[in-house]
C-alpha cells in the first residue's frame, strides 16, 4: 500500500497484542488436550449441523483453526484489511483533500484505536467463522475459516463451573452453523462483502465532514460513559448508509440467530448438560464490568445480544410453521433474506416468500445485484 494509509495496521496488531491480557494458566499439557479436543468436536459438531439443517455443502469439512488471543487478533485484522482496502484506495485518490500531517497522525490514533477494541474482544469471543480472508494466490484455501480461541473457550468453562467437553461442543455447534451456512450457499459471502463495502463507500470521505462525524463519535463515547444511549455505529451514518446498516444488521441476525437457535436444537441430543451451561451461559453474556457494559454498548455489541435474542425466535417460529425445508428458502437468494421488519413480524417473512406464488429464483451470479430494500427499525 502507499503511503496514504488510512490505518496503520502494524500499530494495530503491535498494540492488540500488547493490551491483551493472558490466558488462564494452564500446564501446556491440558493446553494440548483442549486444542487436540477442540479440532475433534468441530469435525462432528458439522456432521450434527448439517443433518440437522439440511443445507448441502459440496466442500469437504476443513478442520477447525485453533489460536490463541494474538493469533485472534492478528486474524482479524488481516480481515480488516480486506474489507476496508476498498475505502483506502478511495481515499488515497482524494489525496489532495488531506494535509499529510492529519493523515500520519490519523493513522496511527485508529490504529491504536482498532487494536485496543480488538485487544478488548481477544480475551472474550470463544470461535468465530472470519468470512474475509486475505486472498489465496493459489485459488486453493477454503472461503472462510472456522477460528476456535482456545485459551477463552477454557477460561469460560473453568469461570461458568460448566462440563468441559459439553460445552467445547456446545460452542463448536454454534460457529459450525456459520462455516455451513457460508460454505452451503454460495451467494451469501459475496452479498455480506458487498454491502459492507457500500457502507463504507457511503461515507461523505469530505475532511470537514469526516472530523464533524468524529467529533459525534467523541460525543457519542463520552455519552456511553455517562451512561447514555450513544453508540458509535449511529453516530457516524448517513441515511444511505443507515439504509445499508438495515440490510446487513437483518442478514446478520439471520445468521447468528440461526447459530444460536442450531445450538440450542442439537444441543440436547449430542450436549447432555445443555441446561446448564446454557442458563450460565446467557447470564454471562449479559454480566460483566460496568467498563466491559459500557465498551459492548459503544460497539453494539448490546445490540448483538438483542441480535441472538430476535434471530433466533425468527427461526424457530419460521421452522414451527413451515418446516426446516420451508425456513431454507431463505437462503434461495438474497430477494428472499428477510428484511429487518420481518425478523421481527415471522408472519410477514412467510407471507411474502412462502405464501405466495412460487419465487423465481435469482441466478446465483448476480449475488449482490439486487438487495431487497431496507425496513423496519434499526437496532
Amino acid at each position: 500500500m502507499d503511503g496514504m494509509q488510512v490505518i496503520d495496521w502494524d500499530l494495530a496488531v503491535t498494540t492488540g497484542t500488547r493490551l491483551v491480557r493472558p490466558g488462564p494458566q494452564v500446564s501446556r499439557e491440558e493446553a494440548r488436550q483442549a486444542v487436540a479436543e477442540l479440532r475433534q468436536l468441530s469435525r462432528e459438531a458439522e456432521g450434527h449441523v448439517r443433518e440437522f439443517t439440511r443445507i448441502d455443502t459440496d466442500t469437504a469439512p476443513e478442520p477447525a483453526t485453533i489460536v490463541d488471543r494474538p493469533g485472534w487478533i492478528k486474524a482479524n485484522i488481516e480481515g480488516f484489511r480486506v474489507v476496508l482496502e476498498p475505502l483506502t484506495e478511495r481515499m488515497a485518490a482524494r489525496r489532495d483533500q488531506a494535509p499529510a500531517i492529519v493523515s500520519a497522525v490519523g493513522a496511527r490514533i485508529t490504529g491504536v484505536e482498532v487494536g485496543a477494541v480488538l485487544a478488548f474482544l481477544a480475551s472474550r469471543v470463544l470461535g468465530q467463522y472470519e468470512l474475509f480472508l486475505p486472498p489465496d494466490p493459489t485459488g486453493q484455501a477454503a472461503v472462510g475459516r472456522l477460528t476456535l480461541v482456545a485459551p477463552n473457550i477454557v477460561h469460560a468453562e473453568q469461570e461458568l463451573n460448566v462440563h468441559p467437553r459439553d460445552f467445547r461442543l456446545w460452542v463448536c455447534l454454534h460457529e459450525e452453523t456459520h462455516r455451513v451456512q457460508f460454505t452451503g450457499v454460495p451467494w451469501l459471502r459475496d452479498y455480506v462483502r458487498s454491502q459492507m463495502t457500500e457502507f463504507l463507500l457511503a461515507s461523505d470521505m469530505d475532511l470537514p465532514v469526516l472530523l464533524d462525524r468524529l467529533r459525534s463519535a467523541a460525543d457519542a463515547v463520552a455519552d456511553a460513559v455517562r451512561g447514555g444511549e450513544g453508540n458509535l455505529i449511529d453516530a457516524i451514518q448517513t441515511p444511505e448508509q443507515r439504509e445499508i446498516l438495515d440490510r446487513i444488521t437483518a442478514v446478520m441476525t439471520l445468521v447468528e440467530g440461526h447459530g444460536d437457535y442450531v445450538m440450542d436444537a442439537v444441543g440436547p441430543s449430542v450436549v447432555p448438560s445443555v441446561a446448564d451451561i446454557r442458563a450460565k451461559f446467557h447470564h454471562r453474556r449479559e454480566g460483566g464490568s460496568r467498563l466491559d457494559r459500557t465498551v459492548r454498548k459503544l460497539l453494539g455489541l448490546d445490540l448483538k445480544m438483542k441480535q441472538y435474542a430476535e434471530g433466533s425466535a425468527f427461526v424457530r417460529t419460521v421452522v414451527d410453521r413451515v418446516g426446516m425445508d420451508g425456513f431454507n428458502k431463505v437462503w434461495a437468494s438474497p430477494e428472499t433474506l428477510p428484511i429487518q421488519d420481518e425478523i421481527s413480524h415471522p408472519d410477514r417473512w412467510i407471507g411474502r416468500v412462502i405464501g405466495g406464488p412460487a419465487l423465481p429464483t435469482a441466478p446465483t451470479g448476480d449475488a449482490a445485484g439486487s438487495a431487497t430494500e431496507a425496513g423496519g427499525t434499526t437496532g
